[in-house]
């Protein structure tokens, strides 16, 4: 803490506040509650008994007395001019205001107090500070520049330039500020030169971003150079402002410096091998074959000239290799790369670079990253070469020793390899039964080889076991035979019973259990990977889009309020870690960290956590129509999602899914090629699915923002209708709601992929049959949804309102007939398949807690309005004649409702009630092999685990092992599977018992 005097706090002698911070530390905050307010009788008039009162309540959960306390602060800070006024008032202040989101009346405080001392540098820093919170970079140039001016350290002039910087790439600041940067720094390093090598590096970044490479280099080579005391990274920098200075060939021979001294830093290989093309080869390093001409126009050399600096290049490399030895990989895989090129601009198709990947896999097949390596090589082959390679590193196999690690490892690879080229589509039944089979009993030989590693370490083939899921899942997609895709999960079982740290399991599991609508087992696998922080943002869609069509409302709140906490922790934090990276001098850090908040807070996911929770309690409250329209309130009724949703403000969005965990037949959340037929192509076809994921999901963000001011307006427009002072052309008010709703349909048919009245035509051929469901099967939400809001539309428009039209009317009946023809669908399709239930089961679940739930919700707003509590009925108990078609058509939608969620409930008893021991033998009955061993039948590589799983061989396998391999069986497994598809089917079956009950009740109110 700092004060003002020696043993001093904010004015108070520090004896007395000492106890006070020690109760807080240690969260005894009634006992700091009292000491606190014991100060502030004797300090009335002190700000900081006052902020320090503030913080103790605000961490009670008392926020208005905390903010008003804080308040108080402030008042005595601006009235009284006696006030003790010091940084450890202010910033005890700011911590408070912080947490409480007023963050602009810290910034007020530090404004006055900067005023009232306006040489008080520990006062400037905490106003800077509260700059950065705010992101007010002008502000932030503005106060480092006072506090340079005030002292002269060239820490505070970095300041300045780092706000510039973060101006120009950050906010609104055109680039010509980057040469007042510039100036700034060279009038200071003409008085007083440069002391860190992080001054450095700003300055030679404010060069190379406004393209001045020589002036840079100048630099880098002259005095200021010393400060960089690491030769390499010096080397580093002057090579890469070389090449952007367009000095090839100097460029080049600064990089071979480096790799003399860093043989194995690959990066500098790259950029080595740019330089002598004169481009950005690594630029194109992609997955692409390429033809002759567009080899050719990489480089503007000729042919001769690159030949000959690619035979240059490789005799370094091999001079590179004999002096490092064979243990040394970069300079392998850099000749390897040589060769690629040399191919790629020659256009060369000859087994050079084919010998060279065999020989690299000779040296380095054995390590778990060789795949990589070779990946992007890979792809540069054509089918038949990629097919003579394979065949070339099987040959390899077989003749090798499994009991050799290194052969072990290569065996391994050979199968990352086929399975990274796809080749694997391509092979029989068959012989993908073989591969499988053949990668299990491998998997249960290795164990003897992780015997004595420690539980956290990675076992000596698990991916074994990843990859033969890989293949009964190709194969159940190619059968439809249930028992692969139940023995690919027991396998993936038996994986973690014998090491669980294994992520990638953990995540093929997940999304196999979701495939099969377990949800809970996915959800408990999720939990499993223990997805923290960051993780959130990047791995949550692994079970978010299950979750969002699942009947786990609790599951899907957790989720979200999860990750909403953390994303309003981080942004409170973020300001922290920067001004921290300031202290620390750390200045390409606060670049970092400042974009990497930027991206954060555009985030794609952050939006749809927001939207989804908020429907997600529209559905919840669907039952009471006054509750749903005070949360509405509370959310400004929509109006805010809509504004988001704005095409200009969607493309702002950024992505930061990480997909390369995904499952192969999963590539996006949007995409599962197991719900089709099998397509042999679809390997080649994933990169374009992997290309489109984002518009789907932009679209898909626009449709969903929708929903909240879809049933605002529909619930509002209904009432309107039936008001009994209302002429038949409506106010001005309900006119400009009815025509805002017909606008958002309008929004909605074009997502759809028609214009209104053309979707308003489909949705009479889907309820005439005239257009048959399955042609809709995967946007049959969205059409209905759609004829919810429409029909909404149609009562506020006086055609379905007391005027009681026959087209009015018959939207109703669309509704009922849509209804009718969906639930009868999903029915029917879930009793011919397993498959089948596990494609329609989320889609009725979606049905009945969003469609019937907006449906709900406008049936609640006509009834209260054509029996309102306290109305009079006339003598007779009816209602007015000229309203009885309408509450005609309410009572055969409330009866459509309630008939099909009975309908519903009838499937799920049936299924729910299903004697536990005969869904467990059913299960088992599919994953058993039984006698035929020519046929192309599951259960092949259960038998090869449950085998291992039976076998004792403690010496061999040691005492870990075998203990965990107690812990699992096949029949636990088909247990676990049952339960979990058990317990989906309960709590789908209380929300439609929930519903039903309402339904019936408001049956017998009218």
């Amino acid at each position: 803490m700092m004060a003002s005097k020696v043993g001093y706090a904010g004015g108070i002698p520090e004896r007395r506040v000492r106890p006070i911070w020690d109760a807080v530390d240690s969260r005894q905050y009634k006992n700091a509650l009292k000491l606190a307010t014991a100060l502030l009788t004797k300090y009335p008039n002190s700000p900081y008994a006052l902020a320090l009162k503030a913080l103790i309540v605000e961490r009670m959960g008392k926020t208005d007395e905390a903010l008003s306390l804080c308040r108080n602060a402030k008042d005595l800070l601006y009235k009284d001019e006696s006030a003790h006024i010091d940084d450890l008032t202010l910033s005890t202040l700011q911590i408070v205001l912080q947490r409480l989101d007023q963050l602009d009346l810290a910034t007020s405080c530090y404004e006055y107090a900067c005023q009232k001392y306006a040489n008080n540098l520990e006062l400037l820093m905490g106003l800077f500070k509260c700059h950065v919170r705010e992101h007010s970079y002008v502000k932030q140039q503005q106060t480092a520049m006072k506090m340079y001016k005030l002292v002269g350290e060239e820490r505070f002039l970095l300041w300045v330039v780092c706000s510039i910087q973060l101006q120009v790439f950050c906010g609104d600041g055109g680039e010509k500020l980057l040469q007042l940067a510039e100036a700034l720094l060279k009038k200071h390093i003409t008085s007083h030169g440069l002391h860190e090598s992080e001054a450095l590096l700003v300055y030679i970044s404010i060069l190379e971003e406004q393209g001045k490479y020589t002036t840079a280099l100048e630099v880098l080579s002259g005095k200021l150079g010393s400060l960089l005391v690491i030769e390499v990274d010096r080397l580093k920098l002057q090579g890469r402002l070389l090449a952007r200075a367009s000095d090839y060939v100097v460029a080049a021979e600064t990089f071979q410096k480096v790799l003399e001294s860093c043989p194995d830093d690959w990066e500098p290989f790259l950029h080595y091998l740019d330089c002598l093309s004169e481009g950005n080869m690594s630029g194109v390093f992609c997955k692409q074959e390429y033809t002759k001409s567009e080899g050719c126009n990489l480089t503007n050399l000729t042919g001769e000239l690159i030949d000959s600096r690619l035979s240059n290049a490789l005799s370094f490399v091999q001079r590179l290799q004999s002096v490092n030895g064979s243990d040394i990989r970069c300079p392998h895989l850099a000749s390897l790369e040589i060769h690629r090129r040399r191919r790629l601009y020659q256009n060369i198709n000859d087994e050079t670079l084919m010998n060279n990947v065999l020989e690299y896999f000779h040296g380095f097949g054995h390590l778990s990253c060789f795949a990589s390596d070779v990946e992007s090589i890979l792809h540069s082959f054509s089918l038949e070469e990629k097919i003579k390679l394979l065949e070339k590193l099987l040959e390899h196999q077989e003749v090798s020793s499994f009991f050799s690690m290194k052969a072990f490892g290569q065996f391994i690879t050979v199968f990352k390899i086929r399975e990274l080229l796809g080749t694997a589509f391509s092979l029989s039944e068959s012989e993908l039964l073989h591969s499988t089979i053949k990668m299990a009993q491998m998997y249960c030989k290795s164990l003897s080889l992780s015997k004595d590693l420690d539980p956290q370490e990675s076992m000596h083939g698990e991916e074994l076991l990843s990859m033969a899921c890989n293949l009964l899942i190709q194969l159940y997609w190619r059968t439809k035979h249930l028992g692969f895709f139940y023995e690919a999960i027991m396998v993936l079982e038996f994986g973690l019973a014998v090491q669980s740290n294994v992520w990638q399991y953990k995540i093929l599991l997940l999304h196999l259990y979701s495939q099969c609508t377990a949800i809970p087992a996915a959800y408990e696998c999720y939990r499993k990977l223990e997805i923290k922080n960051i993780l959130l943002e990047t791995m949550s869609h692994h079970i978010r889009p299950q979750l969002l069509t699942s009947p786990f409302w609790s599951l899907l709140d957790n989720l979200l309020k999860e990750y909403l906490k953390f994303f309003e922790e981080y942004t409170k934090e973020a300001a922290d870690l920067t001004f921290l990276a300031y202290q620390h001098r750390n200045y390409s850090k606060v670049l970092e960290f400042v974009k990497f908040g930027k991206r954060l807070v555009h985030s794609h996911w952050y939006l749809t956590a927001k939207l989804e929770a908020s429907i997600l309690q529209l559905k919840q409250l669907a039952q009471n129509l006054e509750e749903v329209e005070a949360f509405l309130e509370s959310i400004n009724f929509g109006c805010n999602f809509i504004e988001i949703s704005n095409k200009e403000k969607l493309k702002s969005l950024t992505f930061n899914d990480d997909l390369h965990a995904r499952p192969w037949w999963s590539p996006t959340s949007h995409e599962n090629c197991l719900l089709g037929p099998f397509d042999e192509s679809f390997h080649n076809v994933r990169e374009n699915l992997l290309k489109g994921k984002e518009a789907r999901l932009l679209q898909a963000i626009e449709k969903r923002s929708l929903i909240p001011r879809l049933v605002c307006l529909s619930i509002q427009n209904t009432a309107a209708s039936f008001q009994e002072t209302l002429e038949s052309n409506g106010t001005s008010h309900d006119n400009k709601s009815n025509l805002e709703l017909r606008s958002l349909l309008d929004q909605y048919a074009i997502i759809l992929g028609l214009p209104f009245d053309d979707a308003v035509n489909m949705l009479t051929k889907l309820s005439d049959g005239q257009k048959a469901l399955q042609d809709v099967n995967s946007e049959m939400i969205d059409w209905m949804n759609f004829a919810i809001f429409h029909n909404a539309w149609m009562i506020s428009s006086h055609l379905g309102g007391s005027g009681g039209s026959k087209q009015g009317n018959s939207c109703w009946t669309t509704v009922e007939s849509l209804i009718d023809k969906c639930v009868t669908q999903c029915l029917l399709s879930s009793e011919l398949h397993s498959m089948c239930r596990w494609n329609t089961f989320p889609l009725l679940v979606q049905i009945v807690t969003e469609s019937f739930a907006w449906h709900q919700l406008i049936i609640q707003s006509c009834i209260r309005m054509l029996h309102p509590m306290g109305r009079k009925k006339k003598k007779g108990g009816g209602l007015d004649r000229n309203q009885s078609p309408v509450l005609h058509a309410v009572r055969g939608s409330v009866d459509c409702l309630y008939r099909v969620i009975q309908d519903i409930r009838v499937w799920l008893a049936e299924k729910i009630n299903m004697p536990e021991d005969e869904k467990l033998e059913s299960l088992l009955t599919l994953v058993r092999r039984g006698e035929d061993h020519d046929s192309i039948l599951p259960g092949s590589v259960l038998q090869i685990v449950e085998a291992a799983a039976c076998l004792g061989e403690r010496e061999l396998r040691g005492e870990s092992i075998c203990e965990s391999l107690q812990n699992w069986s096949s029949a636990e497994v088909a247990r676990k599977i049952i339960n979990s598809q058990n317990l989906q089917l309960l709590e789908f079956d209380r929300i439609c018992n929930v519903k039903l009950t309402f339904l019936g009740a408001l049956k017998h109110s009218f």
